[in-house]
């Protein structure tokens, strides 16, 4: 029997699977059905469901952090439990939230919303209109889709506003100018819908006005990623920021009104920049010259608004990037500014308040001392912060604890997380490994002391966009691996953001292979070591971390015992045609042109794959609701590894979103199925 393998990399557009791309279709919803039915069939049995319980009461527990912000002196919090998986939106004063049991004041119920309205509602933000306006506008996704509905709901009330603000379904944002008018970004409408997917026009919307006679202030070409707009209320008069997301990491800001954008903000076009009063903060992602002087990339650049408008900014350096030290965040608390530093991946801290004499540093108060520190304001609005900041501090063997800090006042302890797995034994060390550049690879290790050998062990890595991979406290993988004796690996591999934009951009577009070799690299590491061999080595990946798993299965198969590849992009020739897949080109490449395709062919996995050669067993996952990263990827890379001969299953709930579930019984469930596949398929059973 002749065995299939288009489409080739030979013949990349030959694609026999392409009905699988119908989201909805009736014959590709059938098709993912029934292999999800399989796949439970196989893996779903009582371990599954004892692994999925134990994990649903632990994501449930009464003692997790309730995290929240301030808002108008309040603060707010969404939770959700066994009882209200979809969650109560909820808030509290902070003299209350300070004790073991908060007096909540209850505003939606979105269980009791979804059944009297017979949707499967997921909660996905709350923007709440200026001054003392108890308003807000509520966002609420069908099955976690990053798609959503806005509807006003008045919190005195405790109700939708009859006949306010309503906008059906689509991937927007709205920000309140004042009681009565918004500015809209909505894809919704023909024409306002950019090739990615998202909003391509704001509007401005009045109160009592139809959606599609609102004026529209600011477009942008439907081949850029999208448009937006923020109001920043620190400044009088308001200002209104206007952006052209032309791709990814690349935007023009302009300064306008109500009205419009009146001039461009003169910025590099690839900057994190802040702005709070006349106060400006800037963070170029490659080297800018400004004022006579070239300033690296990372680089914290602060100075006055008016100047660089007038185009004679002269900006004082706040932080200089090092080889591996680089700026993890920055946020305004009141009038200080916020610097979160990962130096050699350990996390501090500094900050600065603009004075008359320059700006005057002034260190925050005394950190905790943990692997993983996140520190954010408490107050959600700019312009209502009084400097008070939270703190959340964790590593991967001790529950997260949340404090919070007044300026002047030692860190105070409001709540600590119970442990979710029993730790005892576990051992955290560093390593490093050679790429194959010779550029050392660091990864996080945790398991037994002991472990030697056949250690079964879980690799995890990204690797993309920046995203800077932390050693934070998981309760899945400490109570489905670490408690049972495994090893569990974080690969901090380049593409992420680790160590600054350098690490990154050494890992996107003809370097995106790099960060594969990486992450394989770790890999072979361990087995030198002596810490275990191949096929005792499972691997997750999600989403960008989806490619960088099928490309261990088709580049790096003799390295792996099993993969668990979820809510992946997989087929880089089709990527950019796929819902929000063109914004992602500035990581990438497109496929369209055949320079970038030259390189792209080497980690389009769905075109690599071919029969004969072995390979470990996988697990694709996916969710119908993910209109992110189209389930077609996992659906078609599945079908063409089974038309083959290999070792493939395939998971597809249809709630999700571009994630593991829209409760905790169904992350539970992806997780469990996930784990139970690749303990069994490395010969690890209970």
């Amino acid at each position: 029997m002749t065995l299939d393998e288009r489409p080739t990399l030979n013949n990349p557009d030959d694609d026999p699977r392409l009905w699988l791309e119908g989201v909805e279709d009736p014959r590709a919803t059938a098709f993912a059905d029934r292999e999800t039915q399989r796949t439970l069939a196989d893996f779903g049995d009582r371990v599954f469901e004892q692994d999925r319980d134990a994990l649903a009461a632990i994501f449930d527990r009464d003692d997790r952090l309730p995290l929240a912000n301030r808002r108008g002196g309040l603060l707010y919090n969404l939770w959700q439990d066994r009882d209200h998986p979809r969650g109560l939106w909820r808030r509290t004063t902070l003299n209350s939230y300070r004790s073991a049991r908060p007096d909540w004041e209850l505003l939606l119920d979105l269980d009791a919303l979804a059944a009297s309205e017979s949707e499967d509602w997921v909660w996905q933000h709350a923007a709440a209109a200026p001054g003392t306006s108890m308003r807000v506008l509520i966002g609420l996704s069908r099955g976690g889709s990053d798609a959503c509905v806005l509807r006003e709901f008045d919190t005195a009330e405790k109700a939708f506003v009859e006949g306010g603000f309503h906008l059906p379904e689509a991937k927007q944002s709205a920000s309140w100018l004042d009681k009565d008018s918004l500015l809209v970004a909505s894809a919704l409408g023909e024409g306002q819908s950019t090739s990615s997917g998202y909003a391509r026009a704001i509007r401005l919307w009045q109160r009592g006005q139809d959606i599609a006679q609102a004026k529209t202030v600011f477009t942008v070409p439907e081949n850029h990623m999208l448009a937006f707009a923020w109001i920043d209320r620190t400044a009088s008069p308001t200002r209104v920021i206007y952006g052209d997301q032309r791709a990814f990491f690349e935007a023009e800001a302009h300064l306008g009104d109500a009205e419009g954008p009146q001039r461009p903000i003169p910025i590099p076009k690839d900057c994190w920049w802040l702005v709070r009063n006349d106060h400006v903060v800037i963070k170029p992602r490659t080297e800018w010259s400004v004022a006579g002087h070239n300033y690296p990339a990372d680089t914290v650049l602060a100075g006055q608004f008016g100047d660089l408008l007038a185009n004679s900014f002269k900006p004082v350096v706040l932080f200089k990037p090092g080889l591996r030290r680089t700026l993890k965040g920055m946020f305004w608390a009141g009038d200080r500014l916020f610097l979160s530093i990962l130096d050699e991946l350990v996390p501090k801290f500094q900050a600065y308040r603009p004075t008359a004499k320059g700006w005057l540093r002034t260190d925050p108060e005394a950190m905790p001392r943990h692997r993983v520190v996140d520190v954010w304001r408490v107050d959600l609005r700019a312009e209502e912060t009084n400097g008070d900041v939270f703190v959340s501090a964790q590593d991967p063997v001790t529950p997260p604890s949340l404090f919070y800090i007044a300026e002047g006042r030692p860190p105070e302890r409001l709540k600590r997380a119970s442990a979710s797995f029993d730790a005892t034994g576990l051992q955290v060390s560093h390593h490093e490994a050679q790429a194959l550049d010779r550029e050392r690879i660091p990864y996080l290790q945790i398991g037994p002391r002991n472990a030697r050998g056949d250690a079964p062990t879980l690799m995890y890595g990204y690797g993309g966009f920046g995203h800077a991979q932390m050693p934070s406290y998981n309760s899945a993988v400490g109570k489905l691996w670490l408690e049972r004796g495994g090893t569990y690996v974080l690969a901090q591999i380049r593409g992420g953001g680790e160590f600054g934009s350098p690490w990154h951009h050494a890992g996107i577009r003809e370097h995106k292979a790099r960060s594969h070799d990486d992450f394989a690299a770790v890999a072979g590491d361990l087995v030198e070591r002596g810490l275990t061999r191949p096929g005792r080595i499972a691997a997750e990946g999600g989403s960008n971390g989806g490619l960088l798993i099928a490309n261990m299965l088709t580049r790096y198969p003799e390295r792996f015992g099993a993969l668990f590849c979820t809510i992946p992009l997989i087929d880089m020739r089709r990527y950019s045609k796929l819902l929000a897949g063109a914004s992602w080109i500035a990581e990438y490449g497109d496929p369209d042109l055949p320079e970038d395709w030259a390189f792209l062919q080497h980690v389009s996995a769905y075109h690599a794959l071919s029969a004969g050669k072995p390979r470990p067993p996988i697990l694709i996952a996916t969710t119908r609701r993910d209109d992110r990263v189209h389930p077609g990827h996992a659906r078609k890379m599945f079908a063409k590894l089974r038309d083959l001969g290999h070792d493939a299953w395939l998971y597809e709930p249809v709630a999700g979103g571009h994630g593991y579930g829209k409760d905790s019984r169904e992350r539970a469930a992806f997780i469990a199925l996930g784990y139970r596949f690749l303990r069994q398929k490395i010969g690890w059973m209970e």
